[in-house]
């Protein structure tokens, strides 16, 4: 049989089809962290204290016993995609067997760990989200706005202000990456806060994020503002209050704006209004070390990087922000043309945190 037109040697051929059945399954990696999760295996193996076999493992968890090959096999691939590794088990008089240990990802994976990012998978591989995928080819011949739309028949913030589980999951998702953002911010990027006194964390959530930048910097006052059904019940405290609101309508007046993680959510129009009453909300300052929008989010190399992991999982993100909301990550000249469309004079890019950067906009 004739080779296809542009594959010179069977090789070639075999390598192509390789390829292409790696990317056709590898949602399966994907599953088979989100179950890892859901099991917890990597919370039995860290309170186990020591690396587990495979037999200790299937007797902590509470799953059907004759499903332990299974079992072996869920974690061989996790730990070829290195969220566990192997090792040797010694035992007096008995052949060495193989155990489990965790890997610095699957300690991000434990559910007690201040800086988890358990709830943050979870809520981007739930269901919700994941059928929306199925309709990405539909959404492209359709006028919607995003696949979300198309497979709900709402957008995502409709949908999470009436579906109670998907905004107790979306938010704590949210939370835990902000507890992880604030845990570096606070820490690496004390300068950006430094001489505040004023700050509203817009589209803040439930306020963990505003709450570990008072707590670093205890004369900064901070609003959170967020959408009602976000912030009903919600109690703030000395330096922290919360509003419900339209941010595209009106944001409190501060020294400063934060948007973590906010605008990639939007197209460059809205992204625009938006950043335009940020700069409403600062401009009045009197604060010489104030007046400034703090942003963090992606700055995507104008350059793609092949064979890059960063630069893949930034692409993969970029896909992610046009399924369930209208948005995309940018480039630093993408980011330009935003920042200056919106009156805004200057602004500073530090990449000081891995795949996301902490950006300063000043008027």
């Amino acid at each position: 049989m004739a080779l296809p037109n542009g594959i010179e040697s069977t090789s070639e051929l075999l390598d192509a089809q390789a390829h292409v059945w790696n990317h056709i399954l590898n949602y399966i990696n994907s599953m088979s962290l989100k179950c890892a999760v859901e099991l917890g295996i990597p919370d039995i193996i860290h309170n186990h204290g020591k690396p587990m076999t495979l037999t200790q493992l299937v007797n902590a968890l509470t799953i059907n016993k004759l499903k332990s090959d299974g079992l072996r096999r869920l974690m061989r691939i996790l730990t070829h995609s290195k969220f566990f590794v192997m090792v040797k088990i010694s035992k007096d008089g008995n052949e060495d067997e193989d155990g489990y240990c965790l890997t610095p990802a699957s300690r991000l994976l434990l559910r007690d760990e201040p800086l988890s990012v358990a709830p943050f998978a979870l809520t981007m591989l739930d269901p919700i989200l994941l059928d929306s995928y199925n309709s990405v080819s539909e959404w492209f011949r359709n006028d919607h706005s995003t696949a979300f739309f198309t497979t709900h028949g709402k957008s995502m913030w409709e949908y999470t202000g009436s579906d109670k589980r998907w905004n107790e999951l979306i938010n704590e998702g949210m939370a835990s990456d902000s507890r992880f953002v604030a845990s570096l911010l606070t820490k690496e990027c004390k300068q950006v806060f430094e001489g505040l006194r004023s700050m509203v964390d817009v589209a803040g959530g439930t306020g963990l994020m505003a709450k570990a930048i008072v707590d670093a910097f205890p004369d900064l006052k901070c609003v959170v503002l967020d959408l009602p059904h976000v912030v009903a019940g919600l109690e703030g405290g000395e330096n922290l209050s919360y509003v419900g609101g339209d941010m595209f309508q009106s944001i409190p007046h501060a020294d400063a704006v934060f948007l973590k993680w906010i605008l990639h959510d939007w197209a460059d129009e809205e992204c625009v209004t938006l950043l335009k009453k940020c700069k409403e909300a600062i401009i009045s300052s009197d604060n010489n070390n104030g007046r400034k929008l703090i942003i963090v989010d992606m700055v995507l190399d104008d350059n793609i990087k092949e064979d890059n992991a960063a630069t893949e999982t930034q692409l993969l993100f970029d896909i992610m922000m046009m399924i369930p909301v209208p948005g995309k990550e940018r480039t630093e000249k993408e980011w330009a043309k935003l920042f200056f469309n919106a009156g805004f004079a200057t602004y500073k890019i530090t990449p000081v945190l891995g795949l996301r950067s902490v950006i300063e906009v000043f008027p």
